[in-house]
């Protein structure tokens, strides 16, 4: 694989929707899995070929890429009838440049939350990355939330979970006296009565997701990220969104929910 084709791939990647600790691709004509699962750990490959041969049940895949495949009618229409309520279909090429016409046949296929842009600069534009998503079954936000926990509320791989925190007061552990009480609260998305706590599968991704965050103070104040095993996070009482993309923040109004520090592992070095 070139430099500009893991340039490419690594575009696309940042793409891919949020999921459970699992994220069910297709990949189209084998193109793009290998180098995609180094850069993520928690991808579920399944290789698909021509649009009419896939055999994929409808509303089972979290996301469909094609690397280096021209954006035909069948391929999107394949691809939305496989993808679930807000699974994403990513178009990757190292040709092509974005213009209104590519925005236009998605739209014109059914997908939404349509983005079409310059794959990678490097320094000069090069390529172009298409995404659209299908539309979700729940008109509300709060609907669509929890139908994305109820698809995490399966078991899942890997012991821990990582949650935002912002712990009061705001001290090393050397400097807390021992009357103070030490208060911890989680960053949650909340809407409709419905309040969902946003976690990650791994550290990285804490932190991934929180830097721009924090730098574009869509939230404040987050000083840790705690660990939690996942048979304390089930025990929880609200549900739990796994590896959410930064757009949750643009759309959701957001909550601090209480968790206990007693309860949390020991952080990771």
């Amino acid at each position: 694989m070139t430099s500009l084709e893991q340039l490419l791939l690594e575009a696309a990647a940042r793409h891919l929707p949020p999921s459970g600790a699992t994220l069910r691709l297709l990949d189209v004509n084998s193109q793009a899995g290998a180098a995609l699962s180094a850069l993520r750990g928690d991808l579920e490959i399944l290789p698909v070929g021509k649009p009419d041969t896939w055999g994929i049940a409808a509303d089972t895949a979290d996301a469909v890429i094609a690397f280096n495949c021209a954006p035909d009618v069948a391929l999107l229409r394949t691809a939305l009838q496989a993808l679930r309520p807000g699974g994403r279909l990513i178009i990757v090429s190292s040709t092509g440049q974005p213009g209104p016409a590519l925005v236009k046949m998605l739209e014109n296929s059914g997908y939404t939350r349509v983005l079409v842009e310059n794959a990678v600069e490097c320094p000069s534009p090069v390529g172009v990355l298409l995404r659209g998503e299908k539309p979700h079954s729940e008109e509300r936000t709060v609907d669509r939330v929890r139908q994305m926990a109820r698809r995490d509320a399966a078991p899942q791989p890997g012991r821990y979970v990582y949650v935002l925190v912002q712990q009061t007061p705001n001290k090393p552990v050397w400097n807390i006296q021992p009357n103070e009480v030490i208060e911890w609260h989680a960053v949650a998305v909340s809407g409709d009565n419905e309040t969902v706590l946003l976690a990650f599968s791994s550290l990285p991704k804490a932190v991934a997701f929180m830097q721009p965050a924090v730098l574009a103070q869509r939230i404040e104040g987050v000083n840790k990220i705690a660990k939690y095993r996942w048979e304390v996070v089930y025990g929880w009482p609200n549900p739990v969104m796994i590896n959410p993309t930064d757009d949750i923040l643009e759309t959701n109004a957001i909550y601090l929910l209480p968790v206990d520090p007693a309860a949390a592992e020991a952080p990771d070095e």
